[in-house]
């Protein structure tokens, strides 16, 4: 008997890479899974492996990309296996595109469905897990790339907001035992081929099995982990890494607060060679010289 049985949940992006490794192990634990993704064949595809090894699972194409679709999509829980326990937010896309060059498109379509997509079925599951009175689990799926990478500000914004969402609905929801978590996975799919270095080249990277992301989603969704909420983990291949959360570190003081000139004076004196590395590669700060506009020729 698996540590989910009783339960029944359901997973964004399900029909393949990381979303499927999900789904696999829900039902491995004894979950009932509705399958979810933009392509239903797939879905079905990830619903009849978890039939044939005797698992239980439905495909949905619901379209997360709405309200509506998550309205679906939580119906389907409940007409197919009598309710929600947990939620697995998983879906995404890229549009990858430096920001002088990114359009309104390729900015709307990501946040649509990592952010307001995340939102919108968090939201009602956790609305029908409130009226269950039966508590459950939300996992949300961030990203590095919110530390800031190249050509990602659509993408790394979006997995941002999911971060801070983690955290405020994690304090919000526990009256109601609903536990609210987020992975940043790692894994070989067709997202990551996309990946680009701090120079925005494409870069090669070594075959991670997205399927290990499962587990550790499996664990969080289970009663066993009743103690945690409100956390981000690094997941997959030989990794759970805790994710530290935004804090304020070092800093000046004064009396009566800072006027202009005492800035001036004083900014250089304290954080010159303290300021934080930028973006994902995390290279020592390098702009202490100053970020100057290119020279005319």
């Amino acid at each position: 008997m698996g540590i989910l049985e009783g339960k029944v949940g359901f997973v964004t992006g399900g029909g393949r890479g990381i979303g499927r490794g999900h789904c696999l192990h829900l039902a491995e634990q004894g979950a009932a899974v509705v399958v979810n993704d933009v392509d239903l064949t797939e879905a079905q595809k990830v619903a009849d492996e978890i039939a044939v090894k005797g698992g239980r699972a439905v495909a949905s194409d619901a379209d997360i990309g709405s309200r509506k679709g998550a309205q679906e999509l939580v119906s389907r829980c409940v007409e197919e296996f009598g309710g929600v326990h947990c939620a697995v937010n998983n879906a995404g896309i890229v549009r990858d595109r430096s920001f002088l060059k990114m359009s309104d498109e390729e900015w709307e379509s990501v946040m649509r469905i990592h952010a307001s997509g995340t939102f919108w079925c968090a939201q009602e599951a956790a609305l029908r897990m409130r009226d269950q009175g039966s508590g459950g689990a939300i996992v949300n799926t961030v990203s590095a790339a919110h530390m800031g990478n190249f050509g990602q500000t659509n993408y790394g914004g979006a997995k941002g907001a999911i971060a801070s969402m983690t955290y405020t609905w994690a304090n919000e929801l526990s009256r109601y035992g609903i536990r609210v978590n987020a992975i940043s996975p790692s894994g070989t799919t067709r997202m990551s081929a996309s990946a680009k270095g701090a120079d925005g080249k494409e870069i090669e990277m070594p075959f991670v099995d997205p399927t290990l992301n499962g587990p550790l989603v499996a664990f969080l969704c289970s009663d066993e982990a009743s103690w945690i909420t409100g956390q981000v983990f690094g997941s997959g291949g030989d990794r759970v890494v805790l994710m530290e959360q935004p804090a304020y570190g070092t800093g000046m003081f004064r009396p009566g607060g800072w006027q202009v000139e005492d800035l001036r004076e004083h900014m250089p004196k304290f954080f010159k060679n303290r300021l934080e590395p930028v973006g994902l590669f995390k290279k020592p700060y390098p702009y202490y010289d100053g970020v100057e506009p290119p020279r005319s020729k």
